[in-house]
């Protein structure tokens, strides 16, 4: 279990080469792709922010009616 074995290592290269040839095997998405994606992204975004703005006001607007009851 706590062997240690003579591996022979990758020689060292610089930081910025190992960057570069991370940043070659990125896949990147075309134009159209992007823009369609950040269309979603936007819209489903909007939806959802009006639906918890609906839910807000109308939850507020029944605290509100429940606390105006005079006993």
């Amino acid at each position: 279990m706590g062997q240690n074995e003579n591996v022979e290592k990758a020689p060292k290269t610089s930081w910025f080469a190992g960057l570069k040839t991370e940043f070659s095997k990125i896949f990147w998405p075309d134009r159209k792709s992007l823009v369609r994606q950040t269309i979603a992204v936007v819209t489903v975004s909007v939806v959802v922010g009006l639906i918890i703005a609906l839910m807000d006001w109308a939850i507020q607007y029944g605290v509100d009616f429940l606390i105006s009851f005079k006993f």
